[in-house]
């Protein structure tokens, strides 16, 4: 049966002495003929107090069908739908069948409607009273089937079969309760759905709502945020400007008030003025000036910090000016007359910078120990008659110097070392240098200055122009310039070292090369003034060595041409032809002049000097070989002193070089047969 799932898992509870509900159809004792009613008296009264089946059916309903009466309505509508299947057999007539009242041997089948048809006569039961009422026995009965029954082989098998579906009976009741809490619950379950399902749609439409209004928002945001944003300021920009320090947030506040005001002023300017723009017109006002009342103290602070001894201009530079190089543009735009009174005062600050410390390592060059060249340096001097001193002493020289071999002194052409002789090395230094050392480190040092500062003013200083930029860095290098133009005079202002003053102008040449390439054009009037200082003391110190080798002696005798000879011994003959000392350093004079002129130009006076000094030194050198005896010997010793300088000079490279060494080879093939 379907109920059995329900009483297999439910716990056994008590009974009501009536079932409420079955799914079988129920009978009232009133429609049923009179011979029924009688015979089941006991089975009735029994049924009120031990909820059991009658077991007797009257004889008289066998051919009658009993009209179910309508049932109740009870429970839920799920229950009240539920049908047994047009094929399943009437539960009544197959409870009677299973308790004997019916002897046939076929079961009667139901039709749709419950109606049965008996086809045969019941048996009744004999049931003994024994002396008792029958409310007494109805009683006893009741008391005995309270008791736990204990089956016995002497009990009936009715009696068994009846108090084994009491028991089903029961199991059936359970099964109702435990469906009618499930009704129950179901009931409840559907109510909260119903209540979750409202608040659901609750939700979905305030999710609409929220969506819409949402929407509108963002519309209206669109339009008016921009216009909004135009015209605030945010309480964190006004603190940066008041009150914050001087940093990267400050000039980003600097940057917002400004936008701010511009986009103020054109909205004032325009047909349709807002109330809001004329509220927030005289705040932007106030911050503005605030903002260059701070900018202005700031500057000034350090540009002070600048004039400290011993500090160094370019950690300020770097960590102050140009770390917030925003300030001044600012400045320029909201107070032009003060930001060109700052621009002034760092101008002046830095002039005094420049010029106290360029002053105070001038004077740690000058104490450097250098070479004298003087009169007996020349080409045509007496070597016995040279003398080496040494700059600022009136002691010989501890070292001796060549002054016609070039040696390394070329090497601070090739230098890869950028860096300038620090201002304590300078003072400290003991060792003997040419003049090109104290020239080249002041230029470089100026030059590195020069470069930095001009970048600092460019970056610093962006809204002035170009004219502006080049005057305010001229202002501040002026007095550098003339220190550096006193140094250079100083230098080579009586030497007659040539080498030294060519090299000082190919530094010169390099340092212009330097400024372009790093675009300081305000450089260009010094290194032209430089040249200038150093070319007309090269052509005159190249004039004293021409004179000089017209002042050689040239006289006819042997034993003069010999006592020039390089070749020394008693053999007259032989030393008259050797080459002759001035060839010697002529030679090596020539090979220097060429090593540094190796990458010169055509524009250079240096080839008409060096034609002047080569034309002297071939008369010399005609008018000695007159001594030397007949034609072949003349010839034999201009071919000796042609070769060797020829000698001397093939390793040198460049225009200059070329047209030297084809020249002195067009020489030696001359006098070579001869």
């Amino acid at each position: 049966m379907w109920l059995d799932r329900f009483s297999n898992s439910s716990t056994p509870q008590s009974h009501s002495p009536s079932r409420p509900f079955s799914p079988a159809p129920t009978r009232n004792p009133s429609q049923l003929a009179p011979n029924q009613r009688n015979g089941l008296n006991i089975g009735l009264e029994r049924t009120a107090s031990t909820s059991s089946v009658d077991l007797v059916s009257s004889p008289a309903s066998s051919n009658v069908s009993l009209p179910l009466p309508q049932r109740r309505t009870t429970g839920s509508a799920l229950r009240q739908e539920q049908r047994p299947p047009p094929d399943v057999a009437d539960p009544v007539l197959t409870l009677k069948g299973l308790l004997g009242s019916l002897e046939r041997q076929g079961r009667p089948a139901g039709d749709r409607n419950g109606h049965v048809e008996v086809d045969e006569e019941p048996e009744y039961l004999d049931i003994d009273f024994g002396n008792l009422s029958l409310e007494e026995y109805a009683e006893e009965s009741g008391h005995r089937m309270k008791k736990p029954t204990v089956l016995s082989p002497n009990i009936g098998p009715a009696k068994v079969d009846r108090r084994k579906y009491e028991d089903f009976h029961n199991s059936i009741s359970e099964a109702d309760e435990v469906l009618r809490s499930v009704e129950s619950y179901l009931t409840n379950f559907k109510a909260e759905l119903g209540q979750v399902s409202a608040e659901i749609e609750s939700l979905q439409a305030r999710s609409v709502e929220l969506n819409a209004q949402l929407e509108n928002r963002r519309k209206v945001e669109k339009l008016l945020g921009p216009a909004v944003e135009d015209i605030s300021l945010s309480p964190n920009t006004v603190r940066a400007i008041a009150e914050g320090p001087v940093d990267d947030q400050f000039a980003k506040a600097l940057t917002e008030v400004e936008a701010r005001h511009l986009s103020v002023n054109e909205r004032s300017k325009g047909a349709i003025q807002t109330k809001a723009a004329e509220d927030i017109k005289p705040l932007l006002e106030d911050l503005k000036k605030r903002a260059v009342e701070r900018i202005r103290d700031y500057l000034v602070s350090q540009i002070k910090a600048l004039r400290s001894p011993n500090i160094n201009a370019q950690v300020i530079q770097q960590q102050t000016f140009l770390k917030h190089k925003e300030l001044y543009p600012f400045l320029t735009r909201s107070h032009a007359q003060l930001a060109e009174e700052i621009a002034q005062a760092y101008t002046n600050t830095m002039r005094w910078y420049y010029s106290s410390n360029f002053t105070r390592y001038n004077a740690a060059l000058s104490k450097l120990q250098l070479h004298i060249f003087e009169q007996n340096d020349l080409l045509g001097s007496d070597p016995s008659a040279r003398k080496q001193n040494v700059l600022g002493s009136s002691k010989a020289a501890p070292t001796q110097h060549d002054a016609f071999n070039l040696g390394r002194r070329n090497d601070c052409l090739k230098s890869k070392d950028n860096r300038a002789l620090p201002s304590h090395l300078a003072e400290d230094s003991k060792a003997i240098h040419h003049l090109e050392l104290p020239f080249r480190n002041f230029n470089q040092a100026l030059l590195d200055n020069l470069s930095a500062e001009y970048s600092m003013i460019t970056e610093f200083f962006s809204t002035s122009t170009y004219h502006q930029v080049s005057r305010r860095t001229l202002d501040m290098f002026s007095p550098t310039f003339t220190i550096g133009h006193d140094l250079t005079k100083r230098l080579v202002e009586t030497t007659t070292d040539c080498f030294g003053i060519l090299i000082c102008i190919r530094l010169t040449q390099q340092y212009a090369f330097e400024a372009q390439r790093r675009k300081i054009p305000v450089m260009d009037d010094y290194i032209n003034y430089t040249s200038i200082l150093l070319w007309p003391r090269f052509q005159k110190a190249m004039d004293l060595h021409v004179e000089s080798l017209r002042k050689v002696p040239t006289t006819t005798n042997r034993g003069a041409a010999a006592a020039f000879s390089l070749v020394g011994g008693n053999d007259a003959s032989k030393a008259s032809l050797a080459p002759h000392a001035v060839t010697q350093r002529f030679g090596q004079f020539l090979h220097g002049i060429l090593t540094l002129s190796a990458e010169a130009g055509d524009d250079e006076p240096l080839s008409h000097s060096l034609s002047r000094l080569r034309g002297e030194y071939e008369a010399l050198m005609n008018k000695l070989a007159k001594g030397a005896g007949d034609t072949s010997k003349k010839g034999r010793f201009l071919y000796n002193n042609y070769s060797l300088v020829l000698t001397i000079i093939s390793d040198t490279l460049g225009k200059l070089a070329e047209e030297q060494k084809e020249h002195f080879s067009d020489l030696v093939r001359e006098f070579k047969g001869r």
